[in-house]
Parts: structure tokens; sequence; C-alpha cells
């Protein structure tokens, strides 16, 4: 039964991303300002079938952390489910992306054009200064900045390893970081193409001051990313 669900779930996403696609990239040349609005409609409606067809429900807590104006959201990223989740909790999500998916056929154009973030891992100090303005552009939209500070999608249970860039950005912008948890990857794995039924969580932190000190910031995200059952 979790196999045929999650077959059925895949057609449901490719299908609701191809016509989220099209019709965003409509958006993109017609109102710009409305490919935001389209990403989030198809994130709801994602949310909606991964829990009609799988069984996979979410509970969030802690949100009354997180206000309505610019702020930075240091995130753990355990599946694919992580990264459209925030369009649905906040008023206007950014989120950090690698630069490999604007290689995707017109969903990559649309990255951009929904004011998201692409970082290139290899850039170096180059992707820090781009990461910096791009910061500095989506505080001054008032943007919610969603980053992974591990860098990529981790199992549940493994060591935590965190990249510099969200301390980077917490020192540009000033801005509170507000750790987030989550046990998404027991429900929908790394790279599993099963989906199991269950509750995912989202255990949303108290705000990390802001001008906190590099190394104090650091070792704060370790102790609000913790573990979820």
């Amino acid at each position: 039964m979790i196999v045929l669900r999650s077959a059925l779930f895949n057609v449901a996403f490719f299908s609701i991303t191809f016509i989220a696609t099209l019709l965003a990239s409509v958006a993109r040349l017609t109102s710009p300002d409305n490919v935001l609005a389209v990403a989030m409609l198809w994130a709801r409606t994602l949310l909606l079938a991964v829990r009609v067809i799988c069984g996979i429900r979410l509970e969030v807590t802690g949100l009354e952390h997180i206000g309505t104006g610019a702020v930075l959201i240091a995130s753990r990223h355990q599946s694919a489910f992580d990264t459209f989740v925030w369009l649905t909790l906040l008023p206007r999500c950014c989120y950090v992306f690698k630069k490999d998916l604007l290689r995707i056929p017109l969903f990559g154009a649309l990255i951009p054009a929904a004011g998201m973030i692409a970082v290139d891992r290899e850039g170096g100090g180059s992707a820090i200064r781009n990461l910096l303005r791009e910061t500095d552009r989506a505080v001054g939209e008032g943007r919610q900045v969603v980053i992974f500070p591990e860098g990529t999608r981790t199992e549940p249970g493994s060591a935590l390893v965190l990249q510099p860039g969200i301390a980077a950005m917490a020192s540009r912008s000033g801005l509170a970081v507000i750790p987030v948890s989550t046990n998404s990857g027991r429900f929908w794995g790394r790279r599993s193409f099963r989906k199991r039924p269950g509750t995912i969580r989202i255990v949303i932190g108290e705000p990390i001051p802001p001008h906190t000190e590099r190394k104090a910031l650091m070792r704060a995200l370790e102790r609000g990313l913790v573990a979820v059952d």
C-alpha cells in the first residue's frame, strides 16, 4: 500500500509542479509580482496531496516566534518536504537554494523571479558576497529568509555540521536567527521513493538575539537544532 500511495503521489507531484511551472512562467512575463503567489499555491496543493495520498500530516510548534517582517530562519534539512513547506507557513518566504536548480528548464528561471536566493556551493568568497547582497535585498523587501545551514539534506540522527553562511548573513543583516528542527526525513526520506504515513513535526525555537558573536551564534544554533522524534 505504501508503494502504491507513493507512486500516486509522485504522479501528483510532477503533474502539480508542471501546471504550477506553466502558470508561474506566464505570471513572470505578465505580472512578475504574482510568481511568489503561484509558488505558494503550488506548495499548499502539494501539502494537501501528501496528506490525502500518503497520510503525512504536519504539526508546527513555535510559529509565534516568527513575525511578519524580515527574519533569518535556520532549519534542519532532511527531506524535499522542507523545500516547499515554508511557502505555506510564511507570508513572504525566501529560500536559499543551491545554484544548480537554476539549470532546470522553465523552473530554474522562476527561482529568482520569486525572489529566492541562489547560492553556488563551490563559489568560495564570491558566493558569500553574492549571498550577502541577496540577503540585503531580501531583508529590504521584508522577506523571511529560510536557509538550511547544513548545506544539504541529512539523514535523521546524523551529526550536525553547520556551514558558515548563516553567521555571515546574521552579521550583515543584524537580524535574529530562529533555529528550526524537524523529523521530515522519517516519513519522506532523503532519496527515498516511499512516503510513510505519520506526522511531520516542525519545531521552531526561540530567536537567537541579533548581533550575537559568531562563535556564540553557531553554538546556540547547535543547541537549538535538536533531534525531533
